[in-house]
């Protein structure tokens, strides 16, 4: 079985800030690693590359630097590494990210499979993967949390639902969005951390994809960030000490002052 996993490169979640002139995250002198929820498809492929054969190949769609998360991938036993990156993709939202990607795992394809994570923390949209699918044009699986491989040929999947959890099996190619609920990633290894230095990833570049220009972008994002505002808090605590009954009483008194109930 052919697996591709779509992984990114995000900003330590530790140290985000936002420039209040574009509105876009500040990335230049902020340490970048990979997308922790992209950590739990890579080794849900890995486990089924080592349960049925196959490749396992990491695309990650982002400038050169982004391929720090392919040697990463490699590093955890990934067999390849697809770097998308053109300037012409540069300020590409979920629309013309899930389009730029999915052109590219059509050139580098077919694959039989194709896993996502849930979301990236930097944009929390969960947009990308399911777009993937559409543009692919194969059904998608969101919030799984289990994979087998049935003896025809098929894939059994457990995915959350809000109260429960639905039980499904769906032939290939499909695209599925993989939660943390379904695996502990493993550590790389030496010899993987090896093989990972040695390593270059492949590089797609806006002609090698087929697409274009305006398609791809910002010139071909339909959507725009006009504000990002960072909220903020002006709540201010007191404790209160002593007995249930004195505690009750200054928290009603409290209550008053504020305005929340009436004296």
């Amino acid at each position: 079985m052919n697996i591709a996993v779509c992984i990114k490169q995000v900003p330590d979640t530790a140290d985000l800030r936002i420039d209040p002139e574009t509105n876009t995250l500040i990335r230049e002198g902020v340490e970048s690693v990979m997308n922790p929820l992209d950590e739990f498809p890579l080794e849900a492929a890995l486990r089924l590359r080592e349960a049925l054969n196959g490749t396992v190949t990491a695309f990650t769609m982002g400038p050169p630097q982004a391929a720090e998360v392919l040697h990463k991938a490699i590093a955890m036993g990934a067999d390849k590494g697809v770097l998308v990156s053109d300037r012409a993709f540069a300020g590409a939202d979920t629309w013309a990210t899930s389009l730029t990607l999915a052109k590219a795992l059509a050139a580098v394809g077919p694959f039989d499979l194709v896993l996502c994570g849930k979301q990236a923390t930097d944009g929390d949209t969960a947009q990308v993967g399911p777009g993937i699918a559409a543009h692919l044009g194969i059904p998608q699986v969101t919030y799984v949390t289990k994979i087998e491989a049935t003896e025809e040929g098929q894939l059994r999947l457990e995915r959350m639902l809000e109260h429960g959890t639905a039980v499904v099996e769906v032939e290939v190619p499909v695209m599925l969005t993989v939660l943390k609920e379904a695996n502990e990633p493993r550590l790389p290894t030496l010899a993987g951390r090896l093989r990972a230095y040695k390593y270059t990833p492949r590089q797609l570049k806006r002609e090698d994809i087929g697409v274009a220009e305006d398609d791809v972008g910002l010139t071909g994002s339909p959507t725009r960030v006009v504000e990002i505002a960072v909220p903020q808090s002006h709540r201010q605590h007191r404790r209160v000490q002593g007995t249930p009954g004195k505690c009750a009483v200054e928290f009603v008194r409290e209550l008053e002052e504020r305005g929340f109930i009436d004296a």
